[in-house]
This record gives C-alpha cells, structure tokens and sequence, in this order.
C-alpha cells in the first residue's frame, strides 16, 4: 500500500489516510487518532491503549480489479 493522500479528519487531533495497492488498485481509507490516550511505559517499553477507538479502515476493489471481474451470468 502506497500513502496518496492525508485529510484533516472530523474530529480535533484525527486523520484520513488514503492507500492505494500498486498492484490492483485497491483503495483504503484509514481513520486514525493523533493523539490517544495509554498507561504509563512498562519496564518493556510497551503502553496499553484505552477503550477509546484505535481507528477504522474501510476499502474497496480498485479499477483495476473491478474490470478484472468477469461479466455477471443472466
């Protein structure tokens, strides 16, 4: 996946980013949190997230793949 575009998000300190795949033109849309809440650093190095959203990602079948989609049957 390729980063093509980045957008203000709808909420304060959020994100869109858009990724398209090189190979078959598949498209996502992930919505992220720039700022999110977490535990202190363990001695690991390791912090653990809230029950607040972490983010979503929504994609769908690129132009390449849908015209690789054969004819639908009548």
């Amino acid at each position: 996946m390729e980063l093509e575009r980045q957008f203000a998000g709808p909420l304060q300190d959020t994100v869109i980013q858009r990724l398209r795949d090189p190979v078959d033109g598949t498209v996502c849309y992930l919505y992220l949190p720039i700022s999110v809440a977490h535990s202190p650093t363990t001695q690991n190095g390791f912090v653990q997230y809230g029950a607040n959203g972490i983010g979503s990602i929504n994609c769908m079948p690129g132009e390449q793949a849908a015209a690789a989609k054969p004819p639908a049957r009548k």
